[in-house]
């Protein structure tokens, strides 16, 4: 072999070992080049940017409330209920609970805005234990000016079918003998006691009826009871109050013939002489003359 095939032969040798170890190395090379490449940063920008654009699909809220939900989807949160989480571009709807406002005490106690329930309806009648929140009692008005004219009332009792007509009033003065003949009548129907009535009871009796412009008898369902009728009725019937004004001769179950509970209840209400108790269903009005108040 001469000089010049040699020198040939020896180049081309090395050229062969450089390719191919320039190819060995960018073999060895190209792994780590994959594993340093961030993992789906292209795929996650795009639905970042989906999802944090607000809702604005109407939401129906429970009750009465109605609106429309502008909170981004991503932000959405309730109670009580699943939220899609980790799917962009997908709307949550976000469920309103409209609620109902409610009263505090000066305690910071939550009470209910409704009024405390009064007595139940009874043919008997009674004062109420609570007076309602939205009726609290109030200070009693003047009784109108007394010209001095005589005052009489008819009377007719349901449970003894008597009936008495009385001018328990004359140049402003009551007629004692007259109270007599009326505390009688209005006696305890079971027991035949009887007390003092008091006569300013009269008075709104006798008001009533020139509000309503009639002279006609008042039926009487009940007036004066005793401690045993009352605390008999009160077991009885859980609308008869045990501390109630009729044992002290201050309240009357009245009825008027030609003329409507209601009517009746509105007449004493407007003179503010004293309680007034409306019974509808059974038909008749209970007056006294207590603190005044309504029911």
């Amino acid at each position: 072999m001469t000089a010049a095939k040699f020198v040939t032969a020896l180049l081309a040798f090395g050229v062969g070992m450089s390719i191919v170890s320039s190819g060995m190395a960018q073999s060895t090379a190209l792994p780590p080049a994959v594993k340093q490449a961030p993992p789906k940063k292209v795929t996650t920008k795009p639905a970042v940017a989906t999802a944090q654009k607000p809702v604005t699909k109407p939401v129906a809220a429970s009750g009465n409330a109605k609106g429309t939900a502008t909170r981004p989807a991503t932000a959405a949160k309730t109670t009580g209920s699943k939220t899609a989480a980790g799917k962009p571009g997908q709307q949550v709807a976000v469920r309103q609970v409209a609620r109902r406002p409610v009263a505090r005490a000066n305690g910071g106690r939550a009470i209910s805005s409704r009024a405390p329930s009064t007595l139940r309806s009874t043919r008997f009648g009674a004062v109420p234990v609570m007076p309602s929140l939205y009726a609290p009692p109030q200070e009693k008005l003047p009784p109108p000016p007394d010209d001095g004219s005589p005052r009489t009332l008819s009377f007719y009792s349901v449970n003894t079918q008597e009936s008495v007509t009385v001018t328990y009033r004359r140049d402003g003065r009551y007629v004692q003998s007259e109270l007599d003949k009326v505390n009688a009548f209005l006696r305890d129907s079971r027991n035949g006691d009887q007390v003092q009535m008091d006569p300013q009871l009269f008075d709104v009796l006798w008001h009533v009826q020139r509000s309503l412009g009639t002279d006609g008898p008042y039926q009487v369902l009940s007036a004066y009871r005793s401690p045993e009728t009352n605390a008999w009725l009160a077991s009885a019937s859980r609308g008869v109050a045990s501390d109630s004004l009729h044992m002290r001769g201050q309240a009357m179950d009245v009825k008027l013939p030609g003329f409507s509970p209601y009517q009746i209840r509105e007449a004493a209400r407007a003179l503010g002489l004293g309680g007034v108790g409306y019974y509808p269903r059974s038909g008749f009005v209970h007056l006294d003359t207590g603190p005044v108040r309504y029911w």
